[in-house]
């Protein structure tokens, strides 16, 4: 069981100001963030960071999404850390999500759904290290 998660706040998030109300969402579900940073993925980036969904019919408009403004993405780390971010960023689909998770607070639509998190631990060790050098992990 990891004791790490990825996350990234997503360019909706960015530009309707939720940063902050997600970054605390955060910490008051007891998380400890090793790392965070503000980026601007580009075309490439986003590409390389979901070529897992690349046969899906959804990859190109995530990938040009998630290329089209700033978005944060932050290496978190708690007990159980993947299924305890799932849980509290809810349902891919806002309007499936329960009430209380970020989704349903701050996502506007299924492709524009405020936060990503890792799905495993495997995908979250890889995902954390697509963004961060072992030495930013503090």
């Amino acid at each position: 069981m990891s004791k790490r998660t990825f996350a990234i706040i997503k360019p909706d998030a960015v530009k309707n100001n939720y940063v902050g109300k997600i970054y605390n969402h955060i910490l008051e579900k007891k998380f400890k963030v090793l790392s965070a940073k503000l980026i601007k993925m580009s075309k490439f980036q986003a590409e390389q960071f979901y070529l897992v969904h690349r046969d899906r019919p959804f990859y190109e408009e995530l990938t040009s999404f998630m290329s089209s403004g700033r978005c944060m993405v932050l290496a978190l780390e708690k007990e159980n850390a993947v299924e305890s971010w799932r849980n509290v960023i809810g349902a891919t689909n806002p309007e499936d999500a329960q009430d209380g998770t970020i989704r349903k607070l701050y996502a506007t639509s299924l492709g524009e759904n405020a936060v990503h998190g890792s799905d495993s631990n495997e995908n979250a060790e890889k995902e954390i290290s697509f963004f961060f050098c072992e030495s930013e992990l503090i």
